[in-house]
């Protein structure tokens, strides 16, 4: 075949322009068979693709929408209004073991009313009323009104109305009060009996006045109001 290409140079022109027609095809197919072959998966990925979205769309529709996100944090409580009036049981250092006695009055004023039970006059009333009953007094006696002697204290609250009836019953106390005893009536079990008639649990009146203080304020867990009952007053 070489040697007859080689006798007729016209058939060897045929002949390579025939190798080249054939190789310019064989481009043409190769390169219009690769979009061919490429596009079933091409389709095959859009199909996959539209498949998913609808299928999310769906899920979405079907599913209810999950309510926001609440907070574990639980709002703060709102601090219970303390009363406009008061009532202070307070302990102050004295010549021995102290004395026992109440502040009342309302929280806007400065000025306080003062209520305590203590024999009246010097040194021998008190010495006298360890083993006899001796004339009291039940106003302010000295250093009530000075902080710098003030060793307990424990304030409570009230309202108005209970103010009225506790202030009532804190001023009848004092006029029915006319004698002190160390053992019995004494400025502990005064103040007690006022804690008392508040609703408050009182401790054995028998304490140092501090102690008795600090002890009432324990029994009661530190309460800062108290509302009485309807039958008080």
């Amino acid at each position: 075949m070489a040697g007859l290409i080689r006798r007729c140079p016209g058939l060897e022109l045929l002949a390579k322009a025939a190798l080249l027609a054939a190789f310019v095809g064989l481009e043409v197919g190769i390169s219009s068979a690769q979009p061919l072959a490429a596009r079933p998966d091409h389709e095959q990925r859009d199909a996959l693709l539209n498949s998913a979205t609808k299928h999310a769309d769906s899920m979405a529709a079907a599913t209810p929408s999950a309510p926001p996100p609440t907070s574990d944090v639980k709002p703060a409580r709102r601090a219970t209004a303390l009363g406009p009036y008061y009532v202070d049981f307070r302990a102050r250092t004295a010549s021995t073991y102290g004395h026992a006695f109440v502040w009342y009055g309302k929280t806007s004023e400065k000025q306080v009313e003062v209520a305590g039970l203590a024999p009246a006059g010097d040194e021998v009333p008190y010495i006298l009323g360890h083993l006899i009953f001796v004339p009291s007094e039940t106003g302010a006696s000295y250093g009530d009104l000075d902080e710098q002697y003030l060793t307990a204290s424990y304030r409570v609250y009230l309202s108005e109305a209970d103010a009225k009836k506790v202030f009532a019953y804190i001023k009848h106390l004092q006029e029915t009060s006319p004698l002190w005893n160390a053992a019995t009536t004494n400025c502990t079990a005064f103040i007690g009996r006022i804690a008392t008639f508040m609703g408050l649990n009182a401790p054995f009146h028998l304490l140092k006045p501090e102690e008795y203080v600090n002890r009432l304020r324990e029994l009661n867990g530190g309460r800062k109001t108290v509302q009485l009952e309807s039958d008080r007053g």
